[in-house]
């Protein structure tokens, strides 16, 4: 799998969707979650779980009867920060216990399903570890973790593996805005030699068209208008169609197009290995499908891509951007690098700085390589020396910054579609995104959120647009 991360090395969000009115007898939640956007998928599962079993939300730690840590397990310091926030519920834990309150602590996601009984044994406060396919289970779980019992559950449903994708109710899909993710495949079979989700998500798996198309009208039906679907390796989804017959994703997404009050589809993260022509020609035909394509390469050397197990070349790569490019001329590209693998020279350093020159990137995110326990990368020898591997990366992430900068400046003066999310940081102002997935900023009416206004750009910050309403 490529990573599906966003903003910065460890994206960290706090679910803190309002909750229904509560009552004193009323279990409260609190839900981080690290990483992906399927983490941020799977808690919000999770909160739909617990709310039918009569939890709510709460944004406040202190006042949570249970404590829910997503975990993301792609990078070592992911996980350790995990440990870190252990450490301090600990202490909360304990108040709470002085004063007769029971505090129940579960670590959920990938560092679960990595770790197991691992986690209860560096961190005993740790009542209940719960891998990623048994979310549906939470309620069951939980009371038998509350009766004493420590529960490790980290199996993986073979038979169904989306029972733990909980459909939510429209109350609670209105409370989480115009913008919404739909899980439509999990798991990897690509075995990247630097990654360990083969091994906490299992098996590619692909979700049926029906069930799909179910939960997207649901969400339509409550007000949401973009759409992003998720998965590992999203455009590996081959799923069953109603007919009988498997679909492609590009397929899936004509579908999907035709759902009325979805304005904007997306899908995250693809593998170069599974861009169809299919899928291709969907960006070509789908005005609703955005023209920003995630599409991680992580190394422009053939070498370190051959040790790193990714099964196509440099060339590969340019060949199939000229291809969705002529498709599609206004897109916008993303991607994940991966700095300082193991065996990487200079050479193979620049000939990654080449790749970027020669296709540029709209937004991409970059890492230094960090050794996963159980992967093959972990064993190689010659790992790149920390200090080189920095050197590296603070040039390799001038040289992206510096396209990105210039992409946003571009759009200056241009007048764009802007579908607003939310209140903008100023008074009077709305924030939403363009098509190409940046915030933008804009003093607009209330009665514009979730709606697509026409904007032109006046400015750009770092990482945002400004605009005014046309």
């Amino acid at each position: 799998m490529d990573n599906i991360i966003e903003n910065e090395e460890l994206n960290q969000s706090e679910n803190t969707v309002a909750a229904p009115e509560k009552t004193e007898a009323t279990r409260k939640v609190f839900i981080k979650t690290y990483g992906c956007q399927m983490n941020v998928y799977d808690s919000d599962r999770m909160s739909d779980v617990l709310t039918s079993d009569g939890f709510t939300k709460t944004d406040s730690l202190d006042d949570a009867d249970l404590v829910i840590l997503n975990t993301c397990h792609i990078r070592e310091k992911a996980a350790e920060k995990v440990y870190s926030e252990l450490g301090r519920i600990r202490k909360l834990k304990a108040e709470k216990a002085k004063n007769g309150k029971q505090m129940m602590v579960s670590v959920a996601g990938c560092v679960a399903q990595a770790e197991g009984a691992e986690i209860s044994r560096r961190a005993p406060i740790v009542d209940l570890v719960v891998g990623p396919q048994s979310y549906h289970r939470l309620p069951d779980l939980l009371k038998k973790a509350e009766s004493g019992v420590k529960v490790v559950e980290t199996e993986f449903d073979i038979q169904d593996k989306f029972k733990h994708l909980a459909t939510p109710s429209k109350e609670a899909v209105r409370k989480r805005g115009v913008t919404a993710f739909v899980t439509v495949q999990e798991g990897c079979d690509k075995f990247c030699t630097f990654c360990v989700v083969p091994y906490t998500r299992g098996a590619e798996v692909s979700r049926k068209v029906e069930q799909i198309v179910m939960e997207t009208e649901r969400l339509a039906a409550a007000g949401v208008r973009e759409v992003t679907l998720l998965g590992q390796n999203v455009n590996a989804w081959h799923g069953e169609g109603p007919d009988g017959r498997e679909w492609g994703l590009g397929e899936l997404l004509f579908r999907l197009a035709e759902i009325d009050g979805i304005k904007r589809l997306r899908y995250t993260t693809s593998h170069p290995r599974d861009m169809e022509d299919s899928l291709i020609a969907a960006h070509r035909d789908l005005d609703v499908l955005m023209p920003y394509l995630h599409l991680p390469v992580q190394s422009g050397s053939d070498a370190i891509l051959k040790v790193m197990n990714r099964k196509h070349t440099r060339d590969d790569y340019f060949r199939m951007i000229d291809q969705i490019r002529e498709a599609r001329a206004d897109i916008a590209l993303s991607g994940d690098f991966i700095v300082g693998f193991p065996g990487e020279t200079d050479q193979d350093h620049k000939d990654t700085l080449d790749l970027i020159r020669r296709v540029t990137y709209g937004s991409a995110f970059s890492f230094k390589y960090s050794p996963r326990p159980g992967t093959p990368g972990a064993t190689f020898e010659a790992q790149v020396e920390e200090h080189v591997k920095s050197e590296r990366l603070a040039e390799l992430q001038q040289l992206l910054s510096s396209q990105q900068k210039d992409f946003n400046t571009s759009l200056v003066g241009k007048t764009i579609d802007v579908l607003f999310e939310k209140e903008g940081r100023k008074e009077g102002q709305l924030a939403g995104r363009s098509p190409w997935l940046q915030p933008v900023h804009v003093n607009a009416p209330k009665d514009l959120y979730g709606e697509i206004g026409t904007v032109e750009i006046v400015a750009t910050s770092a990482n945002s647009l400004e605009g005014r309403l046309v």
